[in-house]
């Protein structure tokens, strides 16, 4: 009895006891469940990433693009010096070849099949010879057109834009470029005189009279040049074009379907005469322009006292100018005014055109950089450039002439290049040159000049 009493208080604890293990059991896993949850929720996951860095400039990084053009020297080292950072990111060597004799060299390059893959023409016309030919690729197609044409005034693109046998198309992309229109006086002198800067033709004739009325030549001008003498005087014409007649006359005169012997062209002649002509406008006289040298002409402004005291001319001539003159203190210059405000304010200008002779997406690339201020950036900084490009900074300028050429560029309404560069050589470097000369002299009348020019002409 004592017996099964025992066993059975026995049984019912170690039911018990069973009981509050398996409990325990539980309590315990569910515990170390969640202890396991919180420790894998603190620990960061880390996902293997498997994007890959995408070069853009594979295609084309390691690749040659063959340059050729006038650029020797100092001008060559600027050159390679204002592409390098260029080279740098894409990869491709510009491998720019200059030559002194380039204009003739070219020819044969191009002509016998081994042009290089961009040209650099420092004449335009000499480009849209090829271009006639059909050996230079259209830029329309090559290039991302709408970048291009809103980064230069229309002008640019207008003389870029050539005949070639398939039609008009963009034959080049405007480079390194520098002023022409420009009038140069004795900063110091010209400031004690009370002199002010004209700012429109209306003022630059009070000027001219001011001067006059002091006893003075406002004028100095020379056009003898030994062999090229009276390219200085083809220079006035051009410049008178622009402003008493439109843009497209002005390309037709130079394309030979206007005549010289025509009311534009007379008219220019004669705005240019009303200066030249006049008694007491030009120092020397109408006789001395023509044989008084061009660089000589504008050193007669630094004589104590001035004896002229104006210079029209390119920013080339301060090379010319009496040593240890100061830009900004001794000389300055301004903008060569327009006559009618009709024709806004035109400016001459000179420059370097790229053109693209082989497509492959290297040189297309190459191309679309030049089209940029950037690709002229270094040589701006380095001194000797001007940049006709919209994106440009003024600020990039480190002296003071090139920073005021290349505000008056970019001020201007429109440009166009030097006409008798343009002009068939027999005309632009020979009778236009030569005739204009004659004419000033006084041996030829203006008829007999006009004429002659235009029978020059070649069929």
């Amino acid at each position: 009895m004592v017996k099964t009493a025992l066993g059975s208080l026995y049984s019912k604890k170690f039911k018990e006891n069973k009981v509050k293990n398996w409990k325990f059991t539980v309590l315990l896993l569910v515990v170390l469940s969640i202890f396991v949850s919180c420790a894998k929720k603190e620990e960061p996951v880390v996902k293997e990433d498997t994007t890959a860095v995408v070069d853009p400039y594979a295609e084309v990084r390691g690749k040659v693009v063959t340059m050729a053009g006038p650029f020797t020297d100092n001008d060559a080292v600027k050159f390679e010096n204002s592409v390098k950072s260029f080279e740098d990111e894409t990869g491709i060597d510009i491998q720019y070849e200059g030559s002194k004799e380039f204009e003739a060299s070219i020819a044969i390059r191009i002509e016998g099949g081994n042009a290089p893959d961009i040209v650099d023409f420092p004449q335009p016309g000499l480009l849209n010879t090829f271009v006639k030919k059909g050996y230079v690729v259209d830029l329309n197609k090559a290039l991302d057109m709408n970048k291009v044409k809103s980064n230069f005034i229309q002008s640019w693109l207008d003389m870029a834009t050539m005949e070639s046998p398939d039609g008009d198309i963009m034959a080049g992309i405007w480079g390194r470029v520098n002023g022409k229109s420009l009038v140069w006086y004795n900063k110091k002198e010209f400031d004690a005189a009370g002199y002010k800067v004209p700012t429109t033709w209306e003022e630059l004739v009070a000027l001219q009279d001011m001067i006059l009325a002091d006893g003075d030549s406002p004028w100095a001008v020379g056009i003898e040049s030994g062999a090229a003498t009276g390219w200085a005087a083809t220079d006035w014409i051009e410049e008178m074009m622009l402003r008493t007649t439109s843009l497209e006359n002005y390309d037709k005169w130079v394309a030979g379907e206007l005549k010289f012997d025509s009311p534009e062209v007379r008219g220019a002649i004669e705005a240019l005469t009303e200066i030249w002509f006049a008694d007491g406008m030009v120092y020397g006289g109408q006789k001395g322009i023509a044989t008084t040298s061009f660089g000589d002409a504008p050193r007669v402004m630094f004589d104590s006292p001035p004896k002229a005291w104006l210079h029209k001319q390119g920013n080339f001539i301060t090379s010319f100018f009496p040593d240890n003159l100061v830009a900004g203190e001794d000389y300055d210059f301004f903008y060569f005014p327009g006559l009618d405000p009709a024709y806004g304010k035109p400016v001459l200008v000179a420059g370097d055109i790229y053109a693209m002779f082989d497509d492959r997406p290297e040189v297309r690339m190459t191309m679309q950089y030049f089209a940029t201020g950037a690709s002229v950036e270094g040589w701006v900084k380095a001194g000797g450039a001007i940049s006709p490009h919209k994106d440009s900074k003024l600020d990039w300028y480190t002296n003071i002439v090139d920073r005021k050429v290349a505000e008056v560029i970019q001020n201007a309404t429109s440009v166009r290049f030097d006409g008798s560069d343009l002009m068939p050589g027999a005309v632009g470097a020979g009778s236009f040159w030569k005739e204009m000369t004659a004419y000033v002299s006084g041996s030829k009348t203006l008829d007999e000049a006009l004429a002659t020019i235009d029978a020059s002409w070649p069929e």
